[in-house]
């Protein structure tokens, strides 16, 4: 007989075991974002630090470059007026000032750049309980250096001013303008009526032409163009003086101004005391016998002086060629040869004299004679009466 029994179940394999994919050591702890909120303020610090540093570089480069900019405007600032000019101007300082007073005296003097940098230099140098006071002149080819060691060492100095014979007043003006005063000073010292017994006759109308007396002066640099002018007068008065010459122009019917006027025109005419003798003999000549001076120096001045072209014709009272006796004024500074020429003429019958091209002086007693000495000593330049 069969024996049946119930199939008896198979047992299943059991399933493998699988290996982990990792080693299997402890797994490494995943980082919990919100356990670690400090990560996003980090990147932020370090963002932050980062626009600092360029920032802070900018500005350093920005300040760099100001800085540099402003040290070049300085050292600008502190180079001459007038460079490789030698154009004087005259200061006075006053004990006590200090460097932004003298700062302000030399600007207005037009002798520096700029008063701030001038401070600047003084002070940054230490130089501004050096300032030593007295008068100065200061030359405005200089540099800020050179005009401050020039206060600080107190180098004051005298200067000389040379007015030349025979030159006029336009001239004299020049050489006062380049001795270092200003326009100003100088015009205004011309300008003013002096009291002065060179100067009695001169009408209160006419200028100082004629009065500045041809010399070389000197002064301390604190002088005034009043003091120079009144010096010049001093030393034509001396000449007046000592050689009797009122009374001397007097006698030849003329009064001081007049003198002073013919004794210009002889200055003008010819050099040398002989010639002058007898040039001023010969306009006396002249004079007497109605004649113009007919001189040409004297239209040749007004012209000049009015900004004209020389003409012989030019309608002037000092166009001596078109109108009798004296011109108006004085038309140049007289030296001593001129003004005692005047007072003591040489006596003689001649009535022409001309410069010959050998600039000698060649006299003539009729209008013959003349011609024939612009014939024979006058083909180039013949200065003719």
């Amino acid at each position: 007989m069969n024996d049946i029994r119930p199939p008896q179940r198979q047992p299943q394999p059991s399933q493998p075991t699988k290996e982990p994919l990792v080693p299997t050591e402890e797994p490494a702890e995943l980082p919990d974002l919100e356990q670690e909120p400090h990560l996003e303020p980090v990147t932020k610090k370090r963002k932050w630090l980062k626009r600092l540093s360029i920032a802070a570089l900018i500005a350093f480069l920005a300040a760099l470059i100001v800085s540099g900019a402003v040290w070049f405007w300085y050292k600008q600032q502190l180079e001459p007026v007038a460079p490789g000019e030698d154009q004087l101007v005259s200061i006075a300082v006053e004990p006590g000032t200090d460097s932004a007073g003298l700062a302000k005296l030399l600007k207005e003097k037009n002798a520096i750049k700029n008063s701030a940098a001038f401070e600047w230099y003084v002070r940054l140098h230490r130089y501004g309980g050096k300032l030593q006071a007295g008068s100065y002149r200061i030359n405005r080819g200089s540099d800020v250096p050179s005009i401050v060691a020039l206060i600080v060492e107190g180098r004051t100095e005298t200067f000389d001013i040379t007015f030349l014979p025979g030159n006029t007043l336009a001239k004299h003006r020049k050489a006062l303008l380049e001795a270092g005063f200003t326009k100003q000073e100088v015009d205004s010292a011309l300008a003013k009526q002096y009291d002065h017994p060179l100067l009695v006759g001169k009408p209160a109308s006419k200028d100082l032409e004629g009065y500045i007396y041809g010399e070389t002066y000197q002064f301390p640099t604190d002088v005034s163009v009043e003091t120079i002018l009144t010096r010049a007068f001093d030393e034509m008065y001396k000449v007046v003086k000592s050689g009797d010459l009122v009374r001397k122009y007097k006698a030849q019917g003329l009064s001081l101004y007049e003198g002073i006027t013919l004794a210009s025109i002889v200055q003008r005419e010819v050099v040398g005391d002989s010639d002058q003798k007898l040039v001023a003999g010969v306009f006396y000549n002249r004079l007497k016998q109605d004649m113009n001076l007919g001189s040409d120096v004297t239209y040749q001045y007004i012209a000049d002086k009015t900004g004209v072209a020389r003409d012989p014709n030019l309608d002037s009272p000092y166009n001596t060629r078109r109108y009798a006796g004296l011109p108006p004024g004085p038309i140049a500074s007289p030296g001593k040869g001129a003004l005692m020429a005047v007072g003591n003429p040489t006596s003689s019958s001649y009535l022409f004299f001309l410069s010959g091209d050998d600039d000698k002086t060649y006299f003539g007693r009729t209008a013959a004679e003349h011609e024939a000495n612009i014939q024979n000593h006058c083909k180039k330049k013949c200065l003719i009466l």
